[in-house]
């Protein structure tokens, strides 16, 4: 009989106890929301208010260039464009000449290695010394033929390729960096010579296609390189990207990339982008606009949400950028050691199912993709980069850039990236990375000859680097941060696509995560503290209810 009274007694308690915890979470949840939306309310009425100031154009155009007299002549050529340009802008030239655009060596580095034009290497067309024509074709200089350029020159700036705005201003592919003279055609491309004074007569602050002109098309082709960056974006819609929604905000990429006196905001090989991104413009109005929390601070979510406890240790790029290549496919892996191959004596290529080619004479083996998941790892927002001079082990993968970052890094966030694989060639006696003339109309030249010992000769010898005589292929691994292609909040990860067995998480270690690791102990302690926690809430929302209501009598 006892046992019998005992079982309702017992359910009734436990479902007052369950009662009393949902009211009293439901009331501290409350009081909590209301006092952090007071807070948040307060801090962001001056970056609303900037918001407003800077929807318009008209805020910052203080000038129409089509009426200046300079502008009016009869220019020829680019640099005449630029003499004309600095007679007004006397402090641009020497602005541009410490920048990392016109250097291609990062200015935070006191050795001078890191940078195109140092002792750095990709494993897509692998270097620039030596291919200039071809790769300078997205410089801002004009004639940067060869390791003989003037970077001290100031008519040799290419102001227009970042400023000009009628979007008939084209660099020719092979040009070192000069419009053609005369009409031309290029990879089934027609080049047209620009005309110079309606074209510097357009100039303003960049826009995405100006940016978008190089940087889409990074690697040799659109969307080849970053996967986060590809000619999309030229004109995305929403579900692409909210920032540079075209029909939304429609951001320029100067208005997160902040610039000052020419030098853009950003990461800069194993410089950050940003010093502290956790600085918000509600804290400094004066920051480098460059990381997700400068505008939506640390806090981005809804007061009281879940989600904002996992900003300091979760990027927000982590959740708003699920897949990369969304629309157009990036390429995942460049094998060259299959190129060379030829068909009745002649290079020839084969297109794949995404309409790219996944074979070139001149290139080798790709492999490309879309939709791609990201590769997730702990960052602290520097890169560690492999010099022509390092030794290599070619028996492992070599990183050819290295994501520096460790769970007990208080700066390392979980971060997504894309992962370009390899097959790359190198020095095999030497075992360093190598510098290969592909590009140019000479007998060593890779792409015209396809023999890989003499293109590498003449790219060591052009570089000063010693050779062995012996080239191999190393399979490497080169990273890209994700940070583009940020995507709706109703398209962001869901908790279980991370907290899971098999979630994107699942070869990140370090650290317990629930949903994702079980151990009995951890478990159990687990359950004791929500269960004290319930407990401890409830009956702590109910004395604050009671207490309010004698204060209020």
């Amino acid at each position: 009989m006892r046992s019998q009274w005992n079982r309702p007694l017992a359910s009734a308690v436990l479902l007052l106890l369950a009662f009393l915890a949902a009211f009293g979470i439901t009331v501290e949840r409350g009081m909590a929301e209301e006092e952090e939306q007071k807070q948040t309310d307060l801090k962001t009425y001056g970056a609303d208010e900037a918001r407003k100031v800077t929807k318009t154009a008209e805020h910052w155009i203080t000038a129409d260039h089509s009426k200046f007299e300079a502008l009016k002549a009869d220019f020829k050529s680019g640099p005449e464009v630029t003499r004309a340009c600095l007679g007004c802008h006397n402090e641009a030239a020497s602005q541009i000449h410490k920048t990392l655009h016109w250097t291609w060596k990062c200015p935070y580095d006191q050795t001078h290695q890191m940078g195109k034009y140092g002792m750095t290497l990709n494993n897509f067309c692998t270097t620039v010394p030596s291919n200039e024509p071809r790769c300078t074709s997205c410089h801002i200089g004009f004639n940067f033929f060869n390791k003989d350029f003037d970077f001290s020159s100031s008519e040799n700036i290419d102001c227009l390729v970042c400023h000009e705005q009628t979007g008939t201003y084209k660099k020719f592919p092979s040009g070192a960096g000069n419009p053609v003279d005369k009409e031309k055609k290029f990879g089934g491309k027609t080049f047209y010579p620009p005309d110079w004074k309606t074209v510097a007569q357009s100039v303003g602050r960049p826009k995405r296609q100006n940016c978008g002109a190089c940087h889409f098309f990074g690697g040799g082709g659109d969307g080849v390189k970053h996967g986060d960056l590809d000619s999309s974006l030229f004109k995305p819609d929403k579900k692409l990207d909210v920032h540079m929604n075209a029909e939304g905000a429609n951001f320029t990429c100067v208005r997160c990339h902040t610039t000052v006196a020419h030098k853009v905001s950003g990461r800069c090989y194993k410089h950050p982008a940003s010093e502290d991104p956790s600085k918000s413009l509600v804290d400094d109005d004066q920051i480098t606009r460059i990381s997700c929390a400068s505008c939506h601070t640390e806090k981005p979510h809804k007061p009281g949400s879940k989600l904002n406890d996992h900003t300091d240790r979760v990027a927000c790029q982590t959740c708003h950028i699920p897949e990369y290549a969304r629309v157009k496919p990036t390429k995942m892996l460049w094998d060259w050691s299959a190129a060379g191959k030829l068909k009745d004596g002649k290079p020839y290529t084969e297109e794949g199912p995404l309409g790219k080619h996944i074979y070139d004479s001149k290139k080798g083996i790709f492999v490309w993709e879309k939709n791609v998941v990201p590769e997730y790892l702990w960052w602290n927002g520097t890169l560690d980069y492999n010099l022509l001079t390092n030794k290599i082990d070619p028996s492992q993968v070599v990183y050819v850039n290295k994501v520096v970052g460790e769970r007990s890094d208080p700066r390392a966030r979980i971060y997504p990236f894309k992962l370009h694989k390899g097959k790359t060639p190198y020095d095999k006696g030497n075992n360093t990375m190598v510098v290969t003339h592909l590009f140019g109309n000479d007998d060593t030249s890779y792409w015209k000859n396809f023999n890989w010992k003499n293109a590498v000769t003449t790219g060591m010898k052009y570089w000063n680097l010693p050779f062995s005589g012996e080239v191999g292929f190393v399979e490497t691994n080169y990273y890209f941060p994700t940070t583009h292609m940020v995507a709706p909040k109703e398209a962001s990860l869901q908790c279980a696509q991370c907290h899971m067995d098999d979630g994107r998480l699942a070869k990140l270690e370090g650290f317990y995560m629930p949903g994702r690791d079980h151990n009995g102990i951890v478990d159990g302690i687990g359950w004791i503290a929500v269960i004290g926690s319930i407990v401890g809430v409830g009956g702590h929302g109910l004395l604050r209810v009671i207490s309010r209501k004698r204060r209020d009598s």
